[in-house]
């Protein structure tokens, strides 16, 4: 069990970058969304709907708070 936190932290460390990305090619809000959804559905297999759409919620909230 001692890789599941590695997992968590590169996948936390994919986020970050991802987010980090998106401010620097800024967009209309609802294009970097589905770009964050996207981004999710690439990287994290298995993830259901709400969960996806909670996460990139969360991720552009985090973003409009750094602008």
């Amino acid at each position: 069990m001692k890789a599941l936190p590695i997992v968590v932290a590169a996948l936390g460390g994919a986020l970050v970058g991802a987010a980090a990305a998106l401010l620097f090619a800024p967009a209309k809000g609802s294009e970097t969304r589905e770009t964050i959804k996207d981004f999710i559905k690439a990287h994290v297999p298995g993830i259901k709907g709400q969960e996806l759409e909670s996460l990139a919620d969360q991720i552009a909230e985090e973003i409009k708070e750094v602008k």
